[in-house]
C-alpha cells in the first residue's frame, strides 16, 4: 500500500460540522475563557436556526475546538462571531474556520465578507489580514469594555471586509 493511499484512510483529525443543542456546553466553555464579554448561552442557541451558518471544529467523537457563527445577507456575509479554544490557537485551526466561512459564503452565493474587531484583538487583526480581510470602516463604541479603573466603557470596532472571489483564488478553494 502506498504512503499518499494510507494517508487517505487515516480518520480526519479534526471534522467541521453544524453545531447542535449538544455542543452548546463545550462552546460556552470556550466563549467565557476566551473573552471578557462572552456571548450567552442564549445568543448561541437563537443562532441554531435557518437564518445563520453556525459550525464547530471538533475532535471525531470528541470535543469542541471552535466555531463560528455567520449570518447570510443579500450577496454577503457577515461573520458574527469565531473562536479557537484558547488552548488551541496558534494550530491553523482559525484559518480552518475562516475557509469554513469562506465555503458558506460561496455556497449562499455571497460576493462580500464582512466582519468586526475589537481594535485590541492584535492576534485576530494579524489573522484576518493574513487571510486577505482589510479595515474598511470603524464603529464607535461597539463593544462593551472595562477602562483601566475597571469601570464600564465601551470600546471601538474595526469592521473589515473581503471580497469572496479574491478569498477564493488566494486560498484556492473551488
Amino acid at each position: 500500500m502506498n504512503a499518499r493511499l494510507e494517508q487517505s484512510t487515516q480518520p480526519p483529525q479534526f471534522e467541521l460540522r453544524e453545531m447542535t443543542e449538544a455542543d452548546l456546553h463545550g462552546v460556552m466553555s470556550i466563549e467565557t475563557r476566551a473573552y471578557d464579554f462572552p456571548w450567552s448561552q442564549g445568543n448561541f442557541a437563537d443562532s441554531l436556526n435557518p437564518r445563520y451558518v453556525v459550525q464547530v471544529l471538533a475532535v471525531p467523537q470528541g470535543p469542541v475546538l471552535g466555531y463560528f457563527v455567520a449570518m447570510p445577507g443579500v450577496e454577503e456575509m457577515h461573520l458574527l462571531n469565531i473562536t479557537v479554544d484558547p488552548l488551541k490557537q496558534g494550530l491553523g485551526l482559525g484559518l480552518q474556520l475562516l475557509d469554513a466561512v469562506l465555503l458558506a459564503a460561496v455556497m449562499h452565493g455571497a460576493h462580500l465578507l464582512w466582519l468586526e474587531v475589537r481594535p485590541s484583538n492584535r492576534r485576530a487583526i494579524r489573522l484576518y489580514e493574513r487571510y486577505g480581510f482589510h479595515a474598511v470602516a470603524q464603529r464607535r463604541n461597539y463593544y462593551p469594555a472595562l477602562d483601566r479603573y475597571g469601570q464600564p466603557c465601551k470600546e471601538d470596532a474595526i469592521v473589515m471586509s473581503a471580497q469572496v472571489d479574491q478569498l477564493r483564488e488566494r486560498r484556492g478553494v473551488a
